[in-house]
Parts: C-alpha cells; sequence; structure tokens
C-alpha cells in the first residue's frame, strides 16, 4: 500500500510559479511510475504530466509543455512539479498519483494510488 501527500499549492500571479511535491509512504515507491493529474471546477481530471520509475522517461500534456516539468526523487520517495510562467486556466486542483506497473501514463485507469489534492489558483 502506498499514501500520496501533496503539498506546495496556493495562490499565485500569472506569469509565477510554483513548485508541487508528493510524499509517498512505502518502500516500493520507487518502483512505480508516477503522475501528476489535474481537475478544475465542472471538469474532468486531466493528465498534465508522467515519469516512469527511473525518472528516464517524462511526458507532457502539449498544454503545459515547456512551462511545467516532472521529476521524482526515489531515495527520498518524492514525486515533483515544477510549474513555471503559470497562467489562469492552470487554476486547477492538482492530483498526484502512482502506477505499480513502473510505466508512466496518461491515463487515469493507469494509477493504482491517488493523494488527496492541492489546490493551484493562478490570479490574471
Amino acid at each position: 500500500q502506498v499514501q500520496l501527500v501533496e503539498s506546495g499549492g496556493g495562490l499565485v500571479q500569472a506569469g509565477g510559479s510554483l513548485r508541487l511535491s508528493c510524499a509517498a509512504s512505502g518502500r516500493t515507491f520507487s518502483s512505480y511510475g508516477g503522475g501528476w493529474f489535474r481537475q478544475a471546477p465542472g471538469k474532468e481530471r486531466r493528465f498534465v504530466a508522467a515519469i516512469s520509475w527511473s525518472g528516464g522517461s517524462t511526458y507532457y500534456a502539449d498544454s503545459v509543455k515547456g512551462r511545467f516539468t516532472i521529476t521524482r526523487d526515489n531515495a527520498k520517495n518524492t514525486l515533483y512539479l515544477q510549474m513555471n510562467s503559470l497562467r489562469p486556466e492552470d487554476t486547477a486542483v492538482y492530483y498526484c498519483a502512482a502506477a505499480k506497473s513502473g510505466y508512466l501514463s496518461t491515463w487515469l485507469r493507469e494509477y493504482d494510488y491517488w493523494g488527496q489534492g492541492t489546490q493551484v489558483t493562478v490570479s490574471s
């Protein structure tokens, strides 16, 4: 069993930056794929970024490519999302997720564990 806890959300002006963290419990997290998703009010949860178990492969949604960076520190059992050049349309609750397969995926159903989410609000 893996438990995920996100932190680092908040209110930021457009053009600003935030760094989200996702702390995982359990020794097996280092073998899991990691992902970030977001859900805006009244919308479905959508893929943002994913990373393989080793950190060697990453993938991004087109809407965040070049602005967001996903990384992980397996020694600290932590997943990160660095968000730069934030826009009002990035406003959402951000969720981290872990996939037992170890691979990165854009599909929600491929992820086995989810955090509780952290709010990111970008003002114009």
